[in-house]
């Protein structure tokens, strides 16, 4: 009994980390990646975000509630969890070991991320979180590196999350279908960094 539960706790951490947390942030990298085209672009697509229709709803129910979840039961198979030595390559074992440090600096980097500018908005020090209050944020260098490893902690952690969901759900059983996962989510992690380090650098 203990071990089927266990057994669908981890099956729901892994679709939430895909579905919807994996497409929230890749539209949230997206959204961010407008400051490319300057601060009018930016403020336009975060405003029309922001004002979507049921928007509370929305971050409550597919936003903040499975991050919740997928954190917290992450932090537990992170602190509990021995590694898969001699399950998975010398390699894959490697890769395991950095996405449960990614996501315990992930759980920090999030919430000093939502820290910084939604909260800021619903406690009134702040009418909406824009080009500027970002660009005022990422103006401190040590704030930028620290964004900088958060943003690829979090491209990593999705793209690598991504190949152990298709393993996890029996998508990629065979050697040869795994190792195309590898190349192509290695391609996920290298579009969704750029993406979201060049909006960085056009805050800046």
């Amino acid at each position: 009994m203990e071990n089927n539960r266990e057994f669908l706790l981890r099956r729901l951490h892994s679709l939430l980390g895909i579905i919807p947390i994996g497409l929230f942030l890749t539209q949230h990298l997206i959204v961010n990646h407008f400051a490319t085209q300057g601060e009018s672009a930016f403020n336009d697509a975060s405003h029309f975000m922001a004002n979507l229709p049921f928007v509370i709803f929305l971050e409550i129910f597919v936003i903040y509630l499975p991050l919740v979840y997928h954190a917290f039961y992450g932090l537990y198979i992170a602190f509990t969890s021995k590694h898969n030595v001699g399950h998975y390559s010398y390699l894959r074992n490697r890769l395991l070991v950095l996405q449960r440090y990614t996501g315990i600096l992930l759980v920090v980097f999030i919430a000093w991320h939502v820290f910084e500018t939604r909260f800021q908005v619903a406690v009134g020090n702040a009418a909406e979180a824009d080009f500027n209050m970002m660009a005022d944020i990422l103006s401190n260098p040590f704030m930028l590196a620290f964004y900088i490893v958060g943003v690829l902690s979090a491209t990593f952690h999705l793209a690598n999350g991504l190949w152990s969901f298709l393993v996890t759900w029996g998508i990629t059983q065979s050697e040869k279908s795994q190792r195309y996962a590898n190349y192509f989510t290695l391609l996920v992690f290298v579009v969704l960094s750029i993406i979201g380090i060049r909006a960085l650098f056009a805050f800046v």
